[in-house]
């Protein structure tokens, strides 16, 4: 088939790579413009950019699909599909319209649960035992169209990384098996019921208090590892923690205010249980165990941490 594939970060490239492989005619990639990243602020390329010149498929990274110019020229592709997979720009109905089979989306949910941006993250913080992959027929709506595949898995002590690489992976190949037979995977309208909006993730949200329970604070530091990073704040210095385990979950650690260190080896109260950490970075540092940590870089029983 000739595509337009339409991505961004690294959880869009085993699809394009699985289109390519696949034999697809990639007529263009689109991508967001490279943009100052990291400390440096230098520009960088999408990862979907690098990608696709490594592969010299044809890229264009237009700030928006508003204008008539990029949609003219978009609809002069004569595409068979367009394929999207977080490419983070809004597409309008011309755009929609173009391509003769529409454009398919690689959502990593079961829609309707968890339209919107940050369906991975949103999933493991509300404690949900699964999640999975939608292949996704788009309209104007936010993640409101048809579905015409969907495959699950579970989400277990999965953090949002090795959750989205996953994903990433099933959708890649779950597109080419709907591309291969799009009359085997009819568009099937989303139910009514279970609709839930995954709001995207604000920094001011991986702060830990301590303030929930110990399982809800473990659920936020699997959710945000690794961005933007579950973290603490002690002695003037950010500690990110990239892994917990949970302890006396039911107990009121005999009355303990959250964030009170219990012991000398990184176990915090919460309300009610306890995290252990066993895996910590310091600002500037290496991702390193706790132990390693705490022989360098005590940090006592009774400090208040947050």
């Amino acid at each position: 088939m000739r595509i337009a594939f339409m991505g961004t970060p690294p959880f869009a490239v085993p699809t394009l790579a699985a289109l390519h492989a696949a034999g697809h005619e990639i007529a263009a990639v689109y991508t967001q413009p490279p943009r100052p990243a990291r400390r440096g602020k230098k520009v960088q390329k999408s990862a979907v950019h690098l990608w696709a010149e490594e592969h010299g498929l044809p890229v264009h990274a237009p700030k928006s699909l508003k204008g008539a110019e990029e949609q003219h020229a978009f609809t002069a592709l004569d595409l068979d599909v367009a394929v999207v997979a977080a490419y983070g720009l809004i597409l309008p109905q011309v755009i929609l319209d173009a391509p003769r089979e529409g454009c398919l989306n690689v959502h990593g949910s079961i829609l309707p649960r968890w339209r919107g941006a940050a369906p991975v993250q949103r999933a493991i913080l509300a404690g949900d035992s699964e999640t999975g992959v939608t292949i996704m027929q788009m309209d104007a709506g936010l993640d409101t169209g048809a579905m015409r595949l969907i495959e699950r898995t579970p989400i277990d002590g999965k953090t949002a990384g090795e959750l989205t690489d996953e994903l990433a992976a099933m959708g890649a190949a779950m597109m080419v098996r709907v591309l291969a037979d799009l009359a085997a995977c009819p568009p099937e309208a989303q139910p009514d019921a279970g609709v839930t909006y995954a709001a995207k993730i604000d920094k001011s949200e991986a702060r830990l208090d301590f303030l929930p329970s110990a399982v809800q604070v473990e659920r936020q530091i699997r959710a945000f590892n690794p961005m933007p990073g579950a973290f603490f704040e002690f002695d003037g210095e950010r500690y990110k923690i990239l892994g917990a385990e949970v302890v006396h979950p039911a107990d009121t650690t005999a009355g303990a205010p959250p964030g009170i260190t219990l012991d000398d080896s990184l176990t915090i109260a919460c309300n009610p249980g306890a995290i252990r950490v066993t895996r910590i970075q310091r600002a500037g540092k290496p991702a390193m165990d706790a132990a390693d940590l705490l022989r360098g870089r005590p940090i006592a029983k009774g400090v208040r941490l947050g």
